[in-house]
C-alpha cells in the first residue's frame, strides 16, 4: 500500500509539478491552496508526511505547524520555502518542522527527503541529519559539506553522490548502484557520467589530503572509507 501525502501548495504549477511526481512514484497525494485547508486536512493525523510551502494565504505556513503540533499532531511535516537564510532555516526546524527544502529545489531530492521522513517515522528511528567519514562532514538539512575545517562546495549531483557514499561507508559500490541510487536509472547509458563525476568529486574532497577517502576498487566500483 502507498503512502498517503498532503501537499499544502498555492502556486498551481509547483503543486501539479511535485503532485504528479509523487503519484508516479507511488504516492497517494492530497492537496490543500491555502493554510486553513491545510491545517483543517492534516489535523485527523491520517498522512505518513505533509509538504507544506512556508508562505500560503489563510495561515502561513509557520502558523499551520505551529498548530498542528499544538494539537499533538505529529506527522512528519516538510517546510518548502524561499527563504534559505541559516536563520530562516533554524526557525522553521525549531517551530517543529523535520526538514526544511529550499525553492528551487530537484524533485529528486525532495522525494528523497520524503521517504526518509515516511521511513523513519514507520520505523521509530531517528532522522539522521549528518553523515561523516573521518574529517569529511556532510549536513544534510543546511546541505553543507567540509572536511576539518575546509569547506567544500559540491554541484546538487555532486552532494547526492557523496551522500550515497557516506550511507555505504567502507562498502563497495557499483556502477549499478550509483546509477539507479543517484541517477535513477534502471539501465546503463553506457557514457562515462559516473567516472567524470567521481573524479570531481575525488578532486574536491581529496586533494591536498594525507587520508583520500574515495578510492577505486579495479573491476567491481569504488568505495568511501580510510584505507586503499
Amino acid at each position: 500500500m502507498g503512502h498517503k501525502l498532503l501537499l499544502v501548495e498555492d502556486d498551481e504549477a509547483t503543486a501539479a509539478y511535485i503532485v504528479k511526481g509523487m503519484t508516479e512514484e507511488g504516492f497517494t497525494v492530497d492537496r490543500a491552496g491555502n493554510g486553513r485547508d491545510g491545517f483543517f486536512l492534516a489535523s485527523d493525523g491520517s498522512y505518513d508526511a505533509v509538504i507544506l510551502d512556508r508562505m500560503i494565504p489563510g495561515m502561513d505556513g509557520m502558523a499551520v505547524l505551529q498548530a498542528l503540533r499544538a494539537a499533538r499532531i505529529e506527522t512528519p511535516v516538510i517546510i518548502l520555502s524561499a527563504l534559505g537564510s541559516p536563520e530562516d532555516r533554524v526557525s522553521g526546524l525549531t517551530g517543529g518542522s523535520d526538514d526544511y527544502l529550499v525553492k528551487p529545489f530537484a524533485f529528486a531530492e525532495l522525494l528523497a527527503r520524503v521517504r526518509l521522513l515516511v521511513r523513519s517515522r514507520g520505523t521509530g528511528v531517528a532522522i539522521v541529519t549528518k553523515l561523516s567519514c573521518d574529517d569529511l562532514e556532510m549536513e544534510l538539512l543546511s546541505r553543507k559539506v567540509h572536511r576539518g575545517d575546509r569547506p567544500i562546495e559540491l554541484q546538487p549531483r555532486e552532494f547526492r553522490l557523496l551522500e550515497y557514499f557516506l550511507r555505504h561507508i567502507d562498502q563497495v559500490v557499483t556502477r549499478t548502484m550509483l546509477l539507479e541510487g543517484v541517477w535513477d536509472y534502471h539501465f546503463d547509458p553506457g557514457t562515462n557520467v559516473i567516472d567524470v563525476h567521481i573524479s570531481r568529486l575525488r578532486r574536491k574532497i581529496d586533494d591536498g589530503s594525507e587520508r583520500p577517502l574515495l578510492h577505486t576498487v579495479r573491476g567491481s566500483g569504488y568505495r568511501l572509507g580510510l584505507g586503499a
